[in-house]
Formats: C-alpha cells, structure tokens, sequence
C-alpha cells in the first residue's frame, strides 16, 4: 500500500477505535506509531516521531494555560460565583416572558468568561436554573434545553480549553484565538437571548403553560456588590490583562488562579482539604489533556509523513472546489462526527487533515479555528452523544425529565449555532476583524 492509503486507513481505524469507546489518546499514538512503523518499516523512526511529539508537548511554554486555567475553573465553582451571576441576571430580566431563560444563558456566558468549560457550565446551571423553571411550571424540555445551549458557550468564550487545544494542533496563539472567540461567542449569547424573546412571544406555549412569575425581591446594593464584583474583578484580571497586552494568557491565567482562591478563602467556600482535592483534580485534567496533546501531535505527524494533507488538497483542486464548497463539506463532516465524538476527538481528527488545504486557500487559521469549535460543539447538543445533554440529565434530580427531553430542548439551540455558524463562515471579519 501507498504512504496515503495507509494513513487514510489510519484515520478510519481511529475514528472506528474512538467510536468503539477507546481512550483518546490511546487510539491517536497506537494507530499513529503503528502507522509510521508501516510506511518506514523501521520502528526506530516510529519511536523518534514518539519521541519529538511528547517532548513538544511537554515543553511547549504555552501549554502552561491547561493546568491555570483548569485550577481557576475549578475554584471558580467552589466559590459559588456561577449562582452569583445567575441570581444578578435573574432578577434583571425577571420581568420578561422566559427571562429566566434569557437570565440562564447570561449567566452561562459570564461563566464561561472565567472557566472555558462547557461541562461545567452545565452541570452547575442544571442543579441551579432547571429547578426554578421547574416550581415556575416552564416546560420542561425548555428548561433542560436552554441550560443545554447556552452551556456550550464555554467552549467558544474565551478563555476555552477547545480554543487552546486548537492553538497547539494548529500551532497558533493562545492569544489571537482568545480575541478571536469574543465577538462570536456574544453573537451566540445574543441570538439565544433573541431566540426565546421571539418563542416567548410566537409560541408562548414553547416555555410552558400557566408560568408564575417568582416574587420580585430587588437585591440590595450590598447584596448586588457582593454577587457581581469578584466575578467582573476576575473577568477584569484575566480577559483585561490579556487584551491589553499587561499579561501573556499564561500569566493572565496565573493571575486570575490567584484571585480566584483568594475570593473563595474570603467567602469560607473552600476549606483546606477541598484545596487540597481541587490541586489533585487539578493534576488529573492537566495530566490527560497532556497526553492528549501529545498524541495529537504523533498524529500530526504520521498525517504529514504519509502526505494525506497534501493529497487531500490536490483531490480538491482537482475538481476545482472553490471556498463554499469546501465549507460545505467541512461543515457537514463536521456534523457528522459530531453526532459520534466529543470536541476535542473532532479538533484532534480533522484540523491536521485540512490545516494546510485551509492556508493553501489564503484562509485565516485563527477564522478556521473558531468554525472548528463552533461547528464541533453543535455535536455536544445532538444525539447520539451529546455530551452536555448527557451531563444535564445525570445532574439532574428529577426522574420525569428523560433524555429525550434534553435533546428535544436542546435541538432548537443546536439550530441557531448551526446559523450562526453560517455567518461566521459568510462574514470572517466577525471572528478575525478584532485582531486589526
């Protein structure tokens, strides 16, 4: 077999290997490894391949931002800022029709701002939101499936763990993707808002039959700086130092750590050995999304080594496939896989594929990596993975709301990041026009 069949064979094996539930990693650095062997026919290139992508991996200085970020995230929660906001938004937008909808997908956007995770958000808004539209008689598909939604705004609001997992496999700043997430991951928060402020009125009986409103109780101006100043002060140290250029994303991250324990220890939120069990979680993420990483890279490179970027290009250049029929394809590959992988298996599988097709073209990477996120975390909304939808209803208490109602209220939301998508597509300057 050519160089190219095999490591078109190998991307089908990984795909098969995932699907069948092998670990990630494990599945990129054994078919990889095997893959080198077979077109070398000598091992100890394999091994050297080995041995320059986890040496890469580890070395990287960037790479820095994983366990910062993730320590931050975690500390964040412990704090209690996610229902902090959340109670701020609620009370702001309580006097509309599905405001409560429209206050959970603020809140999920602020939070994402300080933890960049999409299963996070998820599994503290569906303990703190789903139950109060529940006593509030909303539909229930509506309440799972704006939680759902709005949750995946911690993938693309920076700073995301899916934006700097693309930054090392496209080998692009942490930096530019941040900038980059800000204005569609606001575009995203709008067009939710828009979303159930138009159901709310069109289609009342979408957010449910005989909803009460909550007694409006106005917060206290002691009450209001409490919830809202340590969540915008960690927003300002973190997203502020990085745009404008004070912090690098990994001091950005350092800080914002720091600031984070230091608002949990002031509030009493966290006691020494749940620091204790954070550092260790800490350890455990940081530890697997390292050999993630590192994996991706093997795999990388066998793709590089076997020629299939280069030959995938010249198949397209073949038939004369210009931009929009590229991103129709892409699109719905990316659909598809996402109907069976998480987002980062997507980032890892694809983007080494079509990376050099993309700059061949004259296409910003920093543009492409935000499609890539975009389009991968739709499949965190739909069936038969639907990671976030399977997180909610593990999370939730509540046996009349099944599965399926997660990804029927979820479904709605999975459409309007589909045309949002499209409009990032159509209109680049949307994604890349803040970086000048």
């Amino acid at each position: 077999m050519t160089p190219v069949e095999i490591g078109t064979l190998s991307v089908i094996a990984i795909v098969t290997m995932v699907y069948l539930g092998m670990y990630i990693p494990i599945a990129l650095g054994l078919v990889s490894f095997v893959s080198i062997w077979v077109i070398s026919g000598k091992p100890i290139l394999a091994f050297n391949f080995l041995k320059v992508a986890v040496s890469d991996g580890v070395t990287e200085y960037s790479f820095a931002t994983i366990p910062l970020f993730t320590v931050m995230g975690l500390l964040v929660s412990r704090a209690g800022l996610g229902s902090d906001i959340y109670t701020v938004l609620n009370r702001a937008f309580r006097r509309l029709l599905g405001g409560i909808g429209m206050a959970t997908v603020g809140a999920n956007a602020v939070f994402a701002a300080v933890t960049g995770s999409s299963i996070a958000s998820a599994s503290v808004f569906t303990k703190i939101a789903v139950p109060e539209m529940r006593n509030l008689n909303y539909n229930k598909r509506f309440a799972v499936g704006v939680v759902a939604g709005s949750s995946v705004l911690g993938m693309i609001i920076p700073p995301s763990a899916m934006l700097i997992i693309y930054s090392f496999v496209s080998e692009t700043s942490v930096g530019d993707m941040f900038l980059a997430g800000i204005v569609p991951g606001l575009i995203l928060t709008a067009a939710y808002i828009a979303w159930i402020l138009f159901a709310g009125k069109m289609f009342p009986s979408y957010l449910g039959e005989g909803i009460n409103d909550a007694e409006d109780i106005p917060l206290t101006t002691y009450e209001l700086l409490d919830k809202t100043v340590p969540i915008t002060a960690l927003i300002a140290i973190v997203l502020g130092g990085i745009y404008t250029g004070w912090l690098t994303p990994v001091e950005a991250g350092a800080a914002g750590a720091l600031a984070a324990l230091v608002i949990a220890l002031i509030r009493r939120t966290i006691t020494w050995r749940e620091l204790w069990e954070t550092a260790i979680e800490t350890g455990h993420i940081t530890a697997s999304i390292l050999f993630l990483i590192a994996m991706a890279s093997l795999y990388s490179r066998m793709l590089g080594y076997a020629g299939l970027p280069n030959e995938l290009n010249n198949a397209l250049q073949t038939y004369q496939f210009g931009f929009v029929e590229v991103m129709i394809i892409y699109v719905i590959l990316m659909l598809f896989l996402g109907t069976i992988l998480d987002t980062a298996s997507i980032i890892l599988i694809v983007v080494p594929l079509f990376i050099t097709l993309v700059e061949s073209m004259g296409m910003s990477i920093v543009w492409f990596g935000i499609i890539t996120v975009i389009g991968a975390e739709i499949g965190l909304l739909t069936p038969p993975l639907g990671i976030s939808c399977f997180v909610i209803k593990t999370s939730l208490n509540d046996p009349t709301i099944s599965l399926k109602d997660v990804f029927f209220g979820a479904f709605p939301f999975a459409v309007i990041m589909l045309l949002v998508l499209i409009l990032l597509i159509a209109y680049p300057v949307l994604s890349i026009g803040i970086l000048g």
